[in-house]
């Protein structure tokens, strides 16, 4: 259907190159200038002034039920006039000992053009049709609740 690509670019920075002192910062390039400089998350030695890959990936699920929310409202002729969310990603150890984001909790906050024309159980319904046709959701085994 489609491809989605991204470049990813590292360099050594310095002489030293060990555990600890090598720098996690790099570059994602996706094309038409359109670049971020990440790092690892602080907790693995990373800047913590840069976004890192956990970040981007809690960003991701939560950009993709957004615009698949936003989708279902217009398709369903409900109007929306803001859509934000502080959604928290949960770094935990597997049963391997080893870490894996497990767990990723949305709290969508919604502003209806016209309030109380949309019940709550209605916004709610489509909250979890979007969380089923969102295509990273369906992509992860990582738990996605929805606030």
């Amino acid at each position: 259907m489609s491809e989605h690509k991204v470049t990813f670019s590292w360099e050594r920075k310095g002489s030293d190159f060990s555990y600890k002192t090598f720098s996690r910062d790099h570059e994602w390039d996706f094309g038409h200038e359109n670049k971020i400089n990440a790092t690892a998350a602080p907790e693995f030695l990373g800047n913590p002034e840069l976004i890192d890959p956990e970040q981007a990936f809690v960003a991701s699920i939560t950009s993709c039920h957004a615009l698949t929310f936003l989708a279902l409202c217009a398709l369903q002729k409900i109007e929306i006039n803001s859509y934000s969310d502080n959604a928290i990603g949960h770094l935990e150890k597997a049963e391997d000992g080893k870490p894996w984001l497990s767990k990723i909790d949305l709290h969508p906050e919604i502003q209806l053009a016209s309030p109380n024309t949309v019940s709550r159980e209605k916004i709610e319904e489509l909250h979890q049709k979007a969380h089923q046709e969102c295509f990273l959701a369906r992509s992860i085994k990582t738990t996605v609740q929805i606030h």
